[in-house]
């Protein structure tokens, strides 16, 4: 999915706390840790198409991220045995990357758990199925995509078409919660409406109650609308007043989570009980360790150049062992741009990434910048 990546007409939303204290005294809902053994803080990485693939999710689990989401699998890829069933293997870099049996190697930091698996599709049957095969594969929960603004995702009327015909996603919805055991959580990620006309506001609402009511442990929920894809501030105000209305259920937001301040800012002004970090997360696994430290009393520190060298040498020999040389150097092109915002020389940086294909020109990059 291409997205804007950069901070684009953020929101600004006054609280009348300091972060650190917000953070201080913020617990995790008991709720969430007891559906998903080790989920045991209220923010995650959420999937990211193209980005939030098993390298960039081992990193961001090295620096603290207690539960992260796949990329959008579509139900018939994963049907047909295509690259989804292998590349998005949670055990896959547990069992290629090291040199002993699976529990050496997840004791030995290639741990993807806990982990949902995200599924988007269009037949109700076909995504129960999706849902079994992703179980199958030992994902620890099964994630709904209702939510994929892309154009070409709403012209397969998949991901968040489904916000504009309520009946048909809770078709799905229904169809995957019963393919899938009852011991296996499911969750739901949808935005706040398809668009903003009282209809649409009405739609997402039936949806969002048909979710609990079928069994659904939470919904995350983006609060732009699907037209708006990720133009324009993110609607804190909706996530408020939904919570306000619904305070019996588990719900995480999502949506300009920029920086760890942006986690416990959105926490303050909605009451949401967890944080989904998306864009704020691409080539910033610090995030994570930075809302640890906020939460245990102590001070965000940010990375230092030895901290940076170390998250890219992970990052890269994980992709390149998931992906191999080529196509690694050119995914990781895209991350190197993002980790040089955190360096002082960050122009530099970013532009020599920009010219990075294989190993040898990251380690010249690393060898010049990162010493």
């Amino acid at each position: 999915m291409s997205v804007e990546l950069d901070a684009n007409g953020t929101s600004s939303y006054e609280i009348s706390r300091e972060v650190s204290e917000i953070a201080r005294s913020w617990r995790v809902d008991p709720r969430i840790p007891s559906t998903i053994a080790g989920f045991d803080a209220p923010f995650f990485q959420a999937g990211l198409a193209g980005y939030s693939d098993g390298a960039m999710r081992l990193v961001a689990r090295r620096h603290g991220a207690p539960f992260c989401v796949t990329e959008a699998l579509l139900d018939r890829t994963l049907i047909n045995g295509g690259k989804g069933r292998r590349r998005e293997d949670p055990d896959l870099l547990a069992t290629e990357c090291g040199m002993g049996e699976i529990e050496d190697n997840i004791a030995a930091g290639l741990d993807d758990h806990p982990i949902a698996g995200q599924i988007m599709g269009t037949l109700p049957a076909e995504m129960a199925r999706a849902a079994e095969l992703i179980v199958s594969m030992r994902y620890d929960v099964v994630d709904v995509n209702l939510a994929c603004p892309v154009k070409k995702v709403k012209k397969s009327n998949r991901g968040g078409h489904f916000l504009a015909v309520p009946d048909d996603a809770i078709a799905v919805l229904r169809a995957v919660r019963e393919a899938v055991p009852t011991s296996v959580p499911c969750t739901v990620k949808l935005r706040r409406s398809f668009d903003d006309t009282p209809e649409m506001e009405r739609a997402f609402e039936t949806i969002f109650d048909a979710t609990y009511e079928l069994g659904y442990a939470w919904a995350v929920v983006h609060c732009r609308t699907v037209q708006q894809k990720y133009l324009g501030p993110a609607k804190w105000e909706f996530l408020r007043d939904l919570v306000a209305r619904r305070a019996d259920r588990v719900i995480f937001g999502s949506g300009d989570i920029w920086t760890v301040d942006d986690i416990f800012r959105m926490h303050a002004y909605t009451g949401v009980h967890g944080v989904s970090v998306a864009r704020g997360c691409i080539g910033n696994p610090w995030i994570f360790r930075q809302a640890r430290q906020l939460m245990a009393g102590e001070s965000a520190t940010p990375p230092t150049l030895t901290d940076q060298r170390a998250a890219l040498l992970d990052h890269f020999e994980l992709a390149h062992k998931l992906h191999g040389e080529t196509v690694a150097g050119r995914r990781m092109r895209k991350f190197g741009i993002k980790f040089a915002r955190h360096h002082v020389q960050s122009d530099a940086v970013k532009s020599a990434f920009v010219r990075c294909e294989t190993t040898r020109d990251w380690e010249l990059v690393l060898r010049e910048f990162y010493a």
